[in-house]
């Protein structure tokens, strides 16, 4: 398969504002493919932007010589901050079990979304705490911050940001990473993609939210969650089941009643419902994500990219 492929298109929200590069059209005229409409001859103006059609079209209505140019959108770099869920509870199953290996699954989102930002000449960046509450203080480190200014961070994101092994994040670790991008906003202009991955059992509180949306920013949540054990729960009655503390990670076997086991098949699938009547309230459009197979992850972005083009197409 083709590089293009293998990517999905990083449709925005809105026309960006920003330096002329990249791959995205913004709310600026300038040097682009994408028409912005059209206007009389200036003294000055490029004859190659001249719609020769246009200006016949308009000389022989008004059987005087007139000249209309064409004005296109600028072309836009975009900015991409991947900003993952490193909670100790998001690496709580191991990779050999046949359930959703959390760490493979945010590997393969940020994989994919470094690589899509790349096909679109722009720049991906990256934000973490992964080491804030290390076990062995020696250990311990503020906030992971790369700003999104490099093409070279997107080997670096690929080859060392994501691979990284700890897992020592708070349990306000998201609020913190959005609460860190406000404070270093210079570096992310109006419309720049916010990609927060995340299972959202522990959810980054509403006023961190507001103040992000307020930035103006594209934000995108990824919710990466079990679809049998996190976004239901299976018909598990008089079976010793071993099922993990969401904020702890530890696991213990437990013994349920078929009527615990549709409670809690009930409770979760109307939680996973809450998040996402939550994320639209925010004019958000989450990524639900089932698997750390990238084809399945790729499809769940294209699903994605597809829907905004529709709305943008039908001005909703």
């Amino acid at each position: 398969m083709s590089v293009q492929e293998l990517t999905f298109p990083l449709v925005p929200r809105r026309r960006l504002l920003g330096l002329a590069f990249g791959a995205m059209h913004s709310s600026r005229r300038g040097t682009g493919s994408d028409v912005a409409g059209s206007r009389p001859y200036n003294t000055g103006d490029d004859i190659k932007a001249i719609d020769w059609y246009a200006s016949a079209r308009l000389s022989s209505a008004r059987d005087l010589d007139e000249f209309i140019v064409r004005e296109w959108f600028a072309e836009e770099a975009p900015r991409v901050v991947v900003v993952p869920d490193r909670r100790p509870a998001m690496r709580m199953f191991p990779d050999e079990l046949p359930w959703l290996h959390k760490p493979a699954a945010l590997r393969a989102v940020g994989e994919l979304i470094a690589d899509s930002t790349s096909h679109a000449r722009g720049f991906v960046g990256y934000l973490d705490l992964a080491n804030v509450e290390h076990p062995n203080e020696a250990e311990r480190g503020p906030i992971f911050w790369r700003a999104p200014k490099s093409h070279r961070e997107h080997w670096r994101l690929k080859e060392s940001h994501l691979l990284w092994p700890h897992w020592h994040a708070p349990a306000d670790n998201l609020t913190q990473a959005l609460e860190h991008l406000g404070l270093v906003r210079q570096s992310l202009p109006a419309g720049s993609f916010v990609f927060v991955v995340s299972d959202f059992l522990v959810a980054p509180s509403a006023e961190a939210w507001l103040a992000a949306v307020e930035h103006r920013w594209d934000i995108v949540p990824v919710v990466v969650q079990d679809p049998v054990w996190e976004q239901s729960f299976p018909a598990v009655g008089s079976v010793v089941v071993p099922l993990a503390d969401p904020d702890t990670g530890r696991v213990r076997p437990v013994r349920l009643r078929k009527k615990e086991a549709r409670q809690r098949k009930a409770a979760h699938e109307e939680r996973l419902e809450r998040l996402i009547h939550e994320f639209r309230v925010l004019d958000l459009e989450p990524i639900v994500i089932s698997s750390s197979d990238p084809s399945e992850i790729l499809q769940a972005f294209l699903s994605w990219a597809d829907h905004r083009v529709a709305r943008r197409r039908y001005g909703r």
